[in-house]
């Protein structure tokens, strides 16, 4: 196994004072046409966002450089942003963003070009393929365990139930706004009857990423501790169409991205400890991915044809973030960069760098505040990816 470099260099395209970044990883960020990068805008990022903080809902204009200001959201946090999607539906005009409407927090689309908004009834946490559905969580509920990845301003109406029968991972129809609950709390606790700390304990759901294929989704569940950052977590996947749930693992799980139909690759924790892990959902079987060169937790998506992994790792000892990618068959990494993190940018208010394909996989988009301020920056590794 051999390492590679690209002589790219990292480009900003937005610029302090303010602050701009897309949020997560495994999103595209640009519009059909490639025009615009879609991106929020914050005045500070030095402090998790408080009840009533907005952040702007943006474009990069990629002929000119400007950003411009769509729309304000109250639904937003310095870790994932405010879930920003192009619905794929109209990938050249439609955006969807998590808001705060009232005395909830819901999902808005809108049209760039007009402004005609229509609200979802949930905020969005993932969106099939084809665009027709959104999963969507209970982002009051996530602020109370897990406040990185929660919104700040709403009380969880299913505060002090630890697994609501009404509350879980929800499916809405994006054109309808039809919307019920997939997957439920207590279905997850029925499923794991065994599991004791779980039965005790509140439970919240994170990362749901739906398949190649629109079938099937994979999601995190965690059992929320006081005494822990992050308490005992579980991979489940489940059905689209609701039932049918498998355990990936019980041992622990982080991030993850579907390199098939059937394949989920992610950094889990099996009965060999924490690494990569390629994890059949079909069969539950798994196998572990070179643990002796990816050796730490990151952030990974692939291409659509599965050859290439892009993903990030956690600040190293020097506070160095590194960017890559792994090419799947041939086992090979190419560097990318790598990003100071400076203290104290950690916790909720650290910046992963969720790096992010481009619509033709030559671009690579992603957040770092190694200049300094939060923005977002690109690499052209077009060289790398067909050499």
């Amino acid at each position: 196994m051999s390492n590679k470099r690209v002589s790219s260099t990292a480009t900003a395209i937005t610029q302090g004072p303010k602050h701009h970044f897309f949020g997560y990883y495994g999103i595209c960020p640009w519009d059909a046409t490639g025009r615009y990068h879609l991106c929020l805008q914050s005045d500070f990022h030095d402090r998790p966002p408080a009840a009533g903080d907005t952040a702007v809902v943006g474009l990069v204009d990629m002929e000119t450089g400007k950003f411009e200001g769509v729309a304000e959201t109250q639904a937003w946090n310095l870790q994932q942003g405010s879930m920003l999607h192009w619905l794929a539906t109209a990938p050249d005009r439609l955006i969807t963003y998590n808001a705060r409407d009232d005395d909830r927090f819901v999902a808005v689309v809108q049209d760039i070009h007009t402004g005609q908004k229509r609200i979802l009834p949930h905020p969005i946490a993932a969106i099939t393929r084809n665009g027709r559905y959104a999963l969507g969580l209970n982002y009051a509920r996530l602020k109370s365990m897990r406040p990185v990845v929660g919104y700040a301003g709403l009380p969880d109406p299913y505060a002090h139930q630890n697994h609501p029968t009404e509350d879980g991972l929800y499916i809405t129809d994006t054109a309808t706004g039809e919307a019920r609950v997939l997957v439920s709390y207590a279905e997850v606790r029925d499923f794991l009857s065994h599991n004791e700390e779980l039965q005790a304990g509140r439970i919240w759901f994170n990362h749901p990423f739906i398949n190649r294929n629109d079938t099937r989704v994979s999601f995190v569940v965690r059992v929320f501790d006081e005494t822990r950052e992050i308490g005992q977590t579980t991979m489940l996947s489940a059905s689209m169409e609701g039932g049918e749930l498998r355990a990936m693992t019980e041992l622990g799980a982080s991030h993850c991205d579907w390199l098939t139909e059937e394949l989920i690759f992610g950094w889990v924790t099996m009965k060999e400890g924490p690494a990569y892990y390629l994890m059949n959902d079909t069969t539950c079987e798994y196998e572990v991915v070179r643990p002796d060169v990816l050796t730490r937790n990151g952030h990974c998506n692939f291409t659509h044809d599965g050859t290439w992994m892009l993903t990030d790792e956690y600040p190293d000892e020097n506070s160095r973030q590194p960017l890559f990618l792994w090419h799947m068959t041939e086992e090979y990494r190419v560097d990318l960069g790598s990003y100071h993190s400076p203290l104290p940018f950690r916790g909720e208010i650290r910046c992963d760098l969720h790096p992010r394909w481009s619509r033709d996989e030559r671009t690579v988009s992603f957040d770092s505040i190694h200049e300094g301020s939060r923005q977002v920056y690109l690499i052209d590794v077009s060289e790398a990816v067909s050499a």
